[in-house]
């Protein structure tokens, strides 16, 4: 086989973004959510239903997430996992168009979800352990931004084919252009809203095609056997060494509050809307254009304030940006904005919702591709993949926490609004832990590492 140059490397690195970068965007956030609420009618028991389903989720990923990273480690193959997981990817998120109306099953819907979720999150270890492979230590934050950009415009573009083409207003059975779904689809069986399941599954199968074509994974095979015995071992000694390593053990407990509080943004933002102001499908998509958009671009600019600062500083602005963000949508109801009450037919609480969307986009773009740069300058080079399944961990060990905690919240108080507040305090604690981070890692210590 012929060599890849090291621009089609990278270019192929971009697509797995690309390619899953629809499940974020259509199914956690800004269609799916939104639709499994007007099946429930019920904006509090769909947000807590969704936060059992998505803390589930969280709760496998953080368990295997670090075992699986090691074992990658250890037997040298990264490709294998990533087609493995790509896999359950398509599978998970084509069977959710089996959701319908008039056969709702609330757990087998979640159940699909979750196998779908758990394959992009494995996925994205094996991945994102690539992203030093690509360039120097200078150059990784340009390319994590380009990439993170990259990605949010392929959830921006398939966002934009549901809203036009496939996501029917669930009153007028029309898209948001004012059609029937295309292809013929059933728009009094939602057909059109269903079909961003397997909108979602085609798309990854397509577009990682340059990522297998393109991508090499670097390290070259070793001897399986023994390999899951030895990345146990392994992955023993890194933790126990994470004491001896202060920097990194700062911020793998840093992020694991600040994405999760980040994710639960994610999660829930297009649910709320839908229960809070009464959105539609189509309304919280539109709104999802806006978040993407602005997403995509900070996440570039991002990657350059990176190159040229460091990641440390960008994560900390990002983070104090949606601690102001998260007190902001607590404060914002069909009846007031910020305090002040408005009238039933006033736009204020859709522009205010509107301009909140942009910062998360915004800030969560730079803020998620800083961060994989910021674990690639904490990490044991020669342990990377474990590494990034650390981050993995850091990411979902708490992950169930802000599901939980605001599926309980919203439970015992029967508020969406007060349902939310769990993420102030998550922002909160990763901004002070993030404090002892060092910005160039502390890799001094990587030499006791066992």
């Amino acid at each position: 086989m012929t060599d890849v140059s090291k621009r089609k490397r990278i270019w192929g690195w971009f697509f797995f973004d690309w390619a899953s970068q629809p499940y974020n965007t259509l199914l956690i956030t800004f269609i799916f959510a939104p639709y499994v609420k007007e099946l429930m009618q019920d904006g509090a028991a769909a947000q807590a239903a969704w936060g059992f389903g998505i803390g589930a989720a969280g709760i496998v990923i953080a368990l295997f997430a670090p075992v699986l990273g090691a074992l990658a480690d250890t037997s040298g193959n990264r490709m294998k996992w990533i087609w493995l997981f790509s896999l359950m990817y398509v599978i998970g998120s084509g069977a959710l168009w089996w959701a319908s109306p008039d056969n709702f099953d609330v757990t087998r819907t979640l159940v699909f979800f979750a196998i779908g979720m758990i394959g992009m999150e494995f996925a994205t270890i094996f991945t994102n352990s690539m992203l030093p492979d690509l360039g120097s230590r200078e150059e990784i934050g340009r390319i994590s931004g380009n990439g993170w950009a990259f990605g949010y415009i392929g959830g921006l573009l398939t966002l934009i084919i549901m809203l036009v083409l496939l996501a029917e207003n669930a009153t007028t059975g029309k898209t948001l252009i004012g059609i029937s779904p295309i292809l013929g689809l059933d728009s009094e069986m939602r057909e059109g809203t269903r079909a961003v399941g397997p909108l979602t599954a085609i798309w990854f199968a397509v577009f990682m095609i340059p990522f297998f074509l393109w991508v090499r994974d670097p390290k070259a095979d070793k001897p399986v056997k023994g390999a899951a015995r030895q990345a146990l071992i392994n992955l023993k000694g890194t933790i126990r060494n994470l004491p001896n390593t202060p920097s990194l053990f700062a911020y793998l407990t840093s992020s694991m509050f600040y994405r999760d509080a980040l994710n639960g943004m994610y999660t829930f933002g297009g649910i709320y809307a839908a229960g809070v102001l009464g959105w539609t499908v189509v309304d919280v998509g539109v709104f999802g254009i806006l978040a993407i958009i602005s997403g995509a671009i900070f996440a570039w600019l991002g990657g350059m304030a990176d190159t040229k600062l460091g990641p440390k500083p960008v994560i900390t602005f990002c983070i104090l940006v949606l601690t102001g963000v998260a007190i902001g949508v607590v404060m914002i109801s069909r009846d007031s904005v910020f305090g002040v009450a408005v009238g039933p037919d006033s736009s204020a609480p859709d522009i205010a919702f509107y301009i909140l969307g942009a910062l998360i986009g915004a800030a969560g773009g730079a803020l998620q591709s800083a961060s994989r740069t910021m674990m690639v300058r904490q990490a044991n080079p020669a342990r990377m993949t474990e590494a990034f399944g650390l981050y993995a961990l850091a990411g979902k060990a708490t992950s169930f926490i802000a599901p939980l905690a605001i599926g309980t919240a919203t439970w015992l108080t029967g508020s969406q609004s007060l349902g939310v507040t769990p993420l102030i305090g998550l922002f909160l604690i990763g901004l002070i832990l993030l404090r002892w981070v060092k910005p160039e890692g502390g890799s001094d210590a990587w030499d006791t590492a066992i």
